[in-house]
């Protein structure tokens, strides 16, 4: 395999892991901060206790995060020929990995949530601060290097995930690896997705990183 085949090879499966770790990504915060909010406002001493509601809600957040990826992965795939209309390919790998990714991100939105300094919540109570008011102006805003902290750790295990995905066909790096690196023994094309993936990772921690310190009011 020429050299030309193999960039070109590596390019198309980049943006493919890209795209799917960036779709799932959002999704994942889209979702999964409201959810982290939800588990921290109902339960124990929130700001909108509500044991019942925590509870289930926190079923379900660890009853997704107990299966392996892998196992979700292939039991999702009636599901996701149903909505996408394939079980193949980088979109419909993107569902798998949102459904994943929510429950993880939501757990980790919620501790920084809980970190936020009670006394400021207090502080706005006794200012007349209603329940939006306190999430919108304190939990939130005291809470955002935390949270993207968090939200830079679960895109990493995004692309992580992403590259399992491609064991079944579901594109990206891994998938390039997993047909040309592993199947049709290409040691340099395997060594190249390593690579690739490596300075993916760090690079998008970086970021992040530099992000959370900016965002750091203390």
């Amino acid at each position: 395999m020429t050299t030309d085949v193999i960039l070109g090879l590596l390019w198309r499966s980049f943006w493919e892991t890209i795209w799917m770790t960036a779709a799932s990504g959002l999704l994942s915060l889209v979702i999964g901060l409201p959810l982290g909010l939800a588990l921290v406002v109902t339960g124990r001493g929130g700001i909108a206790e509500q044991p019942a509601i925590n509870s289930v809600l926190a079923a379900l957040v660890n009853g997704f995060r107990a299966v392996p990826f892998v196992i979700l992965l292939i039991a999702l795939i009636p599901l996701t020929r149903l909505i996408v209309g394939t079980a193949l390919g980088t979109t419909a790998a993107i569902m798998p990995l949102t459904i994943a990714a929510i429950p993880y991100y939501a757990r980790i939105a919620e501790v920084s949530l809980r970190e936020v300094d009670r006394g400021l919540i207090d502080a706005v109570r006794a200012m007349g601060g209603n329940r939006w008011t306190i999430i919108r102006e304190v939990l939130v805003p005291e809470a955002m290097p935390g949270i993207v902290a968090g939200f830079t750790v679960t895109l990493v295990t995004l692309i992580g995930a992403s590259a399992m995905a491609g064991t079944i066909g579901g594109g990206g790096l891994g998938d390039l690896a997993i047909r040309y690196g592993y199947q049709r023994f290409e040691t340099g094309v395997m060594i190249a997705v390593v690579v690739v993936l490596i300075i993916l990772v760090c690079g998008m921690q970086w970021l992040g990183d530099r992000l959370a310190n900016r965002l750091d009011r203390r």
